[in-house]
């Protein structure tokens, strides 16, 4: 699908179903062509620890604990935490249906990468 340039779990994804990775665009380096939209979507790591965001239990980010999530880890006071966060991101989908034509990919191609990054639709 093509997200986080490739290279979010730098390599580490052993503890991941290999079907997950089966047509996966990876990348040891940042690469925004291995993103679905061809352009850079987020901020940095360090804007990410500054803010408060990552938890020692994911030191990755929200889309590491994601994917542990949906295999069935639970920590509940994360897990409300990142789910908040999650629902509250829906407002850049509400954002490309108020200012796209339906269907149309090349209409706000930085928060569509941004919302298929978070688990929603980009092909809205």
């Amino acid at each position: 699908m093509g997200v986080f340039g490739g290279s979010y779990f730098g390599g580490k994804i052993k503890e991941y179903p290999k079907s997950w990775f089966k047509n996966a665009k990876l990348s040891k380096t940042f690469d925004v062509e291995k993103n679905r939209f061809k352009v850079k979507a987020g901020l940095t790591r360090k804007e990410w620890l500054d803010k408060g965001w990552i938890f020692k239990e994911d030191p990755l980010g929200w889309f590491q604990w994601y994917c542990r999530f949906t295999n069935g880890r639970r920590i509940p006071h994360i897990d409300e935490i990142q789910i908040k966060r999650w629902k509250a991101f829906k407002r850049h989908v509400s954002a490309i249906k108020k200012n796209c034509e339906n269907g149309d990919i090349h209409c706000r191609r930085k928060q569509r990468q941004a919302i298929l990054q978070w688990a929603y639709n980009p092909y809205i």
